[in-house]
């Protein structure tokens, strides 16, 4: 096939150019701005466009397809070509669904923990050679890409977005996988740019459930109150499979497990959330047709995904690590899944507000006591982020407010890496959380 995109340049949608090519099919793509990493994996692929900018004269009759990534706008004009040609145009969503229709498909919903639920059953199928498509919102050790295809598997596995398909097609991605065996982590109001009210945001996974047809299954958290209210309220003929944190103990900083044929694991990964994590891939694993020992043999070496709960460097006193955390469920849990690892250390925990729903005043009181189990807290966030997203300015007791506990805020980034460096002796651990970059501060400690 002889597919376009238009707006290569994404996380999902550059991977997905370079799977494509390395099925077989002829690519070309566009944007109006490429960044790294995106920007080398193209060009080592042949898939960079020669120039910047949307180019019109590429959308011709003899494409079998179009690929619409969410940044594209209404009024691009390779979409308007494309249309005014009657060609067939996908989003990325729809394109996956379409690729994998004859498939078992195992969608990974949650307002947090998805990528990492995700990863985990990833890892396991290819412990055990198991062949799958997939999509996952993060680069793992051991694929070369976040979008696979294969022509021999008969199971795919989707990080499931709640976030909204295309601007042509305003229904979350989740919702248009179809999923057959569906996964939920847990509810805690995001996006709010898209979902005004918690109510309405609760209903996209309302319908994600009532979605799934009765010879599949939704897994869901049964440790969290607002995904238990929503199974209660929500009428389903398949079968539900709820999980919880299993038991184990920590010990010279490594979470050890008992399964249930009573063998002891010693973990790669740390966290309440994530032995959670664990368990949501165990359920999804068995349903594909593994079973328990496959599974803990194989979860016994995963390491984690980039960003998520990272170390970036590790010493016998202290540890760094970065972590994606940017809504308030997800900054609780990681700061509390690095207070159980090492519970007498001292912990220093930053923050950096970047996304649309962090940086609005009214959302911010979500955030009241997230870093409460550090001992040091800081808050950055950019002014010009908020001229950029065209917000109203915050100032720093706003922030300090909407935090409620001791937490130090900052609008310069000079400022907050003289403020670690000040607290950080080589004797703590640090804990970095952002979904941007804290404006370009330099995380060499």
């Amino acid at each position: 096939m002889r597919i376009h995109l238009i707006s290569i340049g994404g996380a999902v949608m550059h991977n997905m150019a370079i799977a494509l090519k390395q099925k077989g099919h002829t690519i070309t793509g566009t944007d109006d701005e490429i960044y790294e990493p995106a920007k080398s994996r193209l060009q080592k692929h042949g898939l960079l466009p020669t120039e910047m900018g949307w180019q019109a004269d590429l959308i011709t009759k003899d494409l079998d397809a179009i690929i619409l990534g969410m940044h594209a706008r209404k009024d691009n004009p390779e979409l308007l070509k494309a249309k005014e040609l009657g060609l067939k145009i996908y989003s990325f969503p729809e394109f996956m669904y379409e690729q994998t229709k004859n498939k078992l498909r195992v969608v990974v919903g949650g307002s947090h923990g998805k990528t990492t639920t995700t990863a985990m059953i990833l890892h396991v199928l290819n412990h055990h050679q198991v062949a799958f498509d997939y999509l996952v919102g993060s680069q793992l050790e051991g694929f070369d890409t976040m979008v696979g295809f294969s022509e021999t598997s008969k199971i795919a596995v989707f990080e499931g977005d709640e976030y909204l398909t295309s601007a042509l097609d305003l229904r979350p991605k989740f919702h248009v996988y179809q999923a057959d065996i569906g996964i939920i982590t847990g509810i805690a109001w995001d996006h709010i740019n898209v979902f005004p009210t918690f109510e309405n945001y609760v209903l996209q996974f309302k319908k994600f459930i009532e979605d799934i047809p009765a010879s599949g299954a939704i897994i869901y958290c049964n440790a969290d109150s607002e995904v238990n209210k929503l199974l209660v309220q929500t009428e389903t003929t398949c079968e539900k499979i709820p999980y919880n944190t299993p038991g184990f103990k920590v010990e010279d900083g490594k979470f050890i497990i008992e399964t249930p044929e009573g063998n002891s694991v010693t973990l790669n990964f740390f966290g309440t959330h994530n032995l959670q994590n664990m368990m949501a891939a165990f359920h999804a694993c068995i349903k594909v047709g593994l079973n328990q020992s496959q599974f803990f043999e194989a979860i016994a070496s995963f390491k984690g995904t980039a960003k998520r709960l990272e170390t970036l460097k590790e010493t016998n006193s202290s540890l760094i690590i970065r972590d994606f955390a940017h809504a308030p469920s997800k900054l609780k849990a990681t700061v509390n899944a690095v207070r159980e690892l090492y519970p007498e250390r001292q912990l220093i925990a930053i923050y950096e507000l970047h996304t649309f729903s962090s940086l609005n005043k009214d959302f911010l009181p979500h955030y009241k006591n997230t870093l409460v189990q550090a001992d040091i807290r800081a808050v950055l966030f950019s002014k010009h982020a908020l001229e950029v997203k065209k917000m109203p300015m915050l100032s720093k007791e706003e922030v300090a407010n909407g935090f409620g506990e001791n937490v130090q805020v900052f609008t310069d980034k000079n400022d907050l890496h003289d403020f670690i460096k000040q607290n950080y002796t080589g004797n703590e651990n640090l804990l970095l959380m952002s979904s941007g970059t804290f404006d370009g501060m330099s995380l060499d400690f």
